[in-house]
């Protein structure tokens, strides 16, 4: 299903008035050190999509290392993967980028469908590898779906591209019907797609403050999440803009691309959360159910987490990205079920 973004002349009017309020709330500061934002000045690499939207894609640490390229969720933004970027720059050349219309990326004339996510994918590899060159890729919710949805259309790029994968607290499609960050709906009544719509398609102002902090901490992450995870993830949330927001979450909810996963025939690990409850593990389970069919699955990992694992149990996550690395380089399979 394709889903209209905001007219690119509306929406730059209204961010003109809040740009600066965004950026600041991506550029906070936080006692989490691995929070805040990498003492490595990052390469701005210029990419411009095929129907003209101009893509924020920075890279960091040595150019002549192994590229990591980490594909962030949805209302997220490259400052999401700061705890990565931290963590892996100064051994390896690490890309994250906005996606469309998310950041300071533009919004281009194309609505959002699978097959945007997969262009707009493809184009950014094109600009960061070079000529035979592959990747680990790492995607987060929307961002595993972009790196599924690049699969379904272009498997002939996965082998030449791809070293390895890591989908994290991701799915291929039934987001709404299986949701539980409503209390009772989906755990004991279904909840009707107009009511996702809703709370997930209007665009609004998301506010801040401590009790939106505990309600994140209780349906986003876990209670036990600090204060700092719960403010970081937020504040890049909350940087995105209302209108992209809705318009990309009224294209989620219709979102299928199940079985694309079949199409990554690299080594990939899937990553669920055991108390996410925006995409939960079930759907993780069913990516992994497909890559196991198809000899391609190298691990599947549950973490004791909400839907922000690689904010809410860092060292543990970065160990499964220095995992996938490695497995990516001696290129075999371990299936697990």
């Amino acid at each position: 299903m394709l889903v209209k973004l905001p007219e690119a002349v509306t929406d730059l009017r209204a961010d003109a008035l809040t740009a600066p309020y965004r950026a600041r709330l991506r550029a906070r500061t936080y006692a989490t050190e691995s929070f805040n934002a990498p003492r490595i000045a990052p390469d701005v690499i210029p990419v411009t999509t095929r129907d003209g939207a101009k893509l924020r894609v920075h890279a960091y640490g040595p150019a002549d290392r192994d590229v990591l390229i980490f594909a962030h969720g949805w209302s997220c933004s490259l400052e999401y993967w700061y705890p990565q970027i931290n963590a892996f720059a100064g051994d390896y050349r690490v890309v994250s980028f906005d996606q469309r219309g998310h950041g300071e990326s533009g919004l281009g004339t194309r609505g959002f469908s699978d097959a945007q996510l997969a262009d707009d994918f493809s184009d950014i590899l094109d600009a960061v590898l070079r000529p035979g060159q592959r990747a680990v890729l790492v995607g987060h919710s929307m961002g595993g779906m972009t790196i599924q949805a690049w699969a379904k259309h272009y498997p002939e790029q996965v082998a030449q591209r791809a070293r390895s994968v890591l989908l994290a607290t991701t799915a291929a499609g039934r987001i709404s019907a299986r949701a539980t960050v409503i209390p009772l709906f989906n755990d004991l009544i279904p909840a009707p797609r107009l009511m996702a719509l809703a709370l997930f398609g209007t665009p609004v102002p998301l506010p801040g403050g401590p009790a939106v902090n505990l309600i994140a901490k209780s349906r986003l992450l876990t209670p036990s999440a600090t204060t700092d995870q719960a403010v970081f993830g937020l504040s890049i949330v909350r940087s995105c803009r209302p209108s992209v927001r809705a318009a990309v979450a009224r294209g989620l909810i219709d979102l299928d691309i199940n079985g694309a996963a079949a199409d990554l025939c690299v080594p990939t690990t899937v990553m669920a959360g055991s108390h996410d409850r925006l995409l939960p593990e079930i759907h993780s389970r069913e990516i992994a159910d497909t890559l196991s069919a198809a000899g391609n699955l190298e691990r599947y990992v549950i973490l004791p987490t909400g839907h922000l694992p690689n904010i809410e149990a860092v060292d543990e996550f970065n160990t499964e990205v220095d995992r996938i690395i490695r497995i990516g380089r001696r290129g075999n399979i371990a299936a697990a079920g």
